[in-house]
C-alpha cells in the first residue's frame, strides 16, 4: 500500500459529500451537493438515480482538486450510503427502468399489510432477516418496480435488470459496469438477506417473486471490490457500509453494548451485539453491523423516520426561518414549549412504533402559540423520537444503557442534546470528529488495504470533544415524557386504518 489517503464517497438522502483523511484521521478536504428530492404523491418519495451518481461524483473530484493531492496518492475509496433506497436499471444500457425508490416512501404500505397477514411468513421474515415487513425496506420497492414498470418484470426473469442500494450503483458506476455486488450491511437492509445464513433467501425471493440474478454479490464490509479510474489514477474501493454501520463503526463501537445515536435526516440508534444475533421483542430491528474477513458482527437497530428533516421542512416548506441553524436561536428564546407537542410522522412511524400510515401532528395549540413554541417542540421531537427507541433497546438486552455516543448534524445543537440527556436521563459524550459516517467508510477501505494494522491501532483515536449529563428534575422529566406519549398515541389513533 503506498496510498497517505482515504476518499470517502458520502451518498446521503438530500446530498452527497465526500471527505478526504489522511492516515491520522485528519480531513484534507471536503465537499458536499444537494440534489432534488421528488415527492410524486403524498408518502412517495424518489430521486433521479443518475442525480445521486452526478452529485457523488462532482463532490469528489472538487474534494481532490482542494485538496491539491496527487491521486496516486490515495490509498482507497469507502463508500457509505443512503440504505434501502432502491434502484433497478438495464445491465446493458445502464439506464434506470425508474427512478430510485427512497426508503422514506410508503407507497408499499398496503402491500406490506398484505403480506404481514400470513403470520407464518412475517413471523419467518422477522426470524431470518431481522427486520419487520414494512414499506421501509428494499423488498416492496423492488416488487412495486417490477409489477408498475412496464416490462421491467419480462426484462428481469431474463437476466436484463440489475438491482441494487445505492452503494451497488455507485460502484457499477464507478467500475463501468464491471462490478455488480453489495457489502452484507447494506444487503441486511434489503428484506431479502438471510442475516443467519449470509444468503439471499430463496423462500423470500419466491413468495415475492423476485428473480435472484438480478441481485449483487455480497461480500465483505472491508475488502477490495474493484478498482476506478474516474479520478485520475486506478484507485481500490474497498470499503462498503450502510450510513448507520458506517457510523457505528466510525465512533469505534467495536464492543458489545456499545451505543449510538446519528442525528441526520431521521435519527438512528444502533448497539453493537456481538457476534450472534438479537432478536427484539420491542420493536427493534436486528441489522448486520460489520463483516470484516468474514467475521460478521450484528446490531440492533431503532430507525427514527424523520430527525433532522423536521428542521428542514420548518426551513423549506413552513419558511419559519432562512437557515436550518436558526432553529437553535429561535427554540431557545423559550424555558419551554409550553404543552406544545410535535410529532413529525411525515412518513410514517419508524421504531419501535412501526406505522406505516402515520402522518405528522401538532397538539397543544393556543392562541398564544408563536413559532417560536413549534420551533422548539419540533427540536423536542427529535429528542423523544430518540428516547422512545433508546428505551426499548434497554427493555431488550436488559442494558442499563449509562452512556450513548452522538453524531451526525443535529449533534451539534445543544439545545436538543441537552434535552436528549435530561429526558433520556443518559450521558451524552460526542467526539471532536463529527464525521463518523464518512470516518468508518475510510476506516473500513483503509483496513482493507493496510493504511491501518487492525481495530486495535484505531481505538485510541476516539477523542472527545463534549459530554452531556441530565440537568432536568426527573418529576419534571416525566410529565413531558407522559405528554409525548399521550400526543404519540393521538396521532396513531388518528390515522388508524
Amino acid at each position: 500500500m503506498s496510498g497517505k489517503y482515504i476518499i470517502s464517497l458520502d451518498q446521503g438522502t438530500t446530498s452527497s459529500r465526500t471527505i478526504i483523511f489522511d492516515k491520522n484521521q485528519n480531513i484534507i478536504a471536503k465537499s458536499q451537493q444537494e440534489y432534488p428530492q421528488i415527492y410524486p404523491k403524498p408518502g412517495w418519495v424518489e430521486h433521479n438515480p443518475q442525480d445521486i451518481y452526478n452529485s457523488q461524483y462532482s463532490t469528489a473530484i472538487d474534494a481532490l482538486l482542494k485538496a491539491d493531492i496527487d491521486p496516486r496518492d490515495v490509498a482507497a475509496i469507502g463508500i457509505t450510503n443512503q440504505r434501502e433506497t432502491t434502484i433497478i436499471w438495464d445491465k446493458d444500457t445502464g439506464i434506470p427502468v425508474y427512478n430510485a425508490i427512497v426508503w422514506q416512501c410508503r407507497r408499499t404500505a398496503d402491500m406490506c399489510e398484505k403480506l404481514k397477514k400470513d403470520r407464518e411468513f412475517a413471523e419467518y421474515v422477522r426470524l431470518n432477516t431481522g427486520l419487520l415487513i414494512d414499506a421501509y425496506f428494499s423488498a416492496a420497492k423492488i416488487k412495486w418496480i417490477l409489477d408498475n414498470v412496464e416490462g421491467a418484470r419480462e426484462k428481469a426473469e431474463s437476466g436484463r435488470l440489475l438491482f441494487g442500494t445505492v452503494d451497488t450503483w455507485l460502484v457499477w458506476k464507478l467500475t463501468d459496469g464491471k462490478v455488480h455486488i453489495t457489502d452484507c450491511t447494506n444487503a441486511s437492509r434489503t428484506m431479502l438477506f438471510n442475516i443467519n445464513t449470509l444468503k439471499w433467501d430463496k423462500h423470500i425471493l419466491e413468495v415475492l417473486n423476485i428473480p435472484e440474478c438480478m441481485l449483487p454479490e455480497v461480500r465483505n464490509s472491508s475488502e477490495i471490490y474493484g478498482y476506478t479510474d474516474k479520478f485520475g489514477s486506478k484507485i481500490p474501493i474497498a470499503g462498503i457500509a450502510g450510513d448507520q454501520q458506517a457510523a457505528l463503526f466510525g465512533q469505534l463501537c467495536f464492543d458489545k453494548g456499545d451505543v449510538k445515536n446519528t442525528y441526520g435526516t431521521g435519527n438512528f440508534i444502533l448497539m453493537n451485539t456481538g457476534d450472534k444475533p438479537s432478536v427484539s421483542k420491542n420493536g427493534l430491528i436486528t441489522t448486520i453491523a460489520s463483516s470484516i474477513d468474514g467475521k460478521v458482527s450484528y446490531a440492533l437497530e431503532g430507525s427514527v423516520f424523520v430527525g433532522g428533516a423536521v428542521i428542514q421542512w420548518l426551513r423549506d416548506e413552513m419558511r419559519f426561518f432562512s437557515s436550518a441553524k436558526d432553529a437553535d436561536y429561535l427554540g431557545s428564546k423559550l424555558m419551554s414549549s409550553e404543552g406544545v407537542y410535535f410529532v413529525p410522522s411525515f412518513t410514517g412511524m419508524g421504531a419501535p412504533h412501526w406505522d406505516m400510515y402515520a402522518r405528522g401532528a401538532i397538539y397543544g395549540l393556543t392562541r398564544g402559540t408563536t413559532r417560536e413554541h413549534i420551533i422548539r417542540a419540533a427540536l423536542e421531537a427529535i429528542a423523544f423520537q430518540s428516547m422512545d427507541v433508546i428505551n426499548a433497546m434497554a427493555a431488550d438486552t436488559g442494558n442499563d444503557i449509562g452512556t450513548i455516543k452522538v453524531d451526525g448534524g443535529a449533534s451539534v445543537s445543544a439545545p436538543i442534546m441537552q434535552f436528549q440527556s435530561d429526558i433520556t436521563g443518559k450521558r451524552l459524550i460526542k467526539p471532536v470528529i463529527a464525521e463518523t459516517t464518512a470516518l468508518g467508510a475510510a476506516f473500513l477501505a483503509g483496513l482493507a488495504v493496510k493504511l491501518w494494522k487492525d481495530t486495535d491501532e484505531l481505538k485510541n483515536s476516539w477523542v472527545l470533544e463534549k459530554t452531556y449529563e441530565p440537568k432536568m428534575d426527573r418529576e419534571e422529566a416525566g410529565r413531558l415524557i407522559k405528554g409525548w406519549n399521550r400526543a404519540v398515541q393521538c396521532t396513531r389513533m388518528f390515522t388508524e386504518q
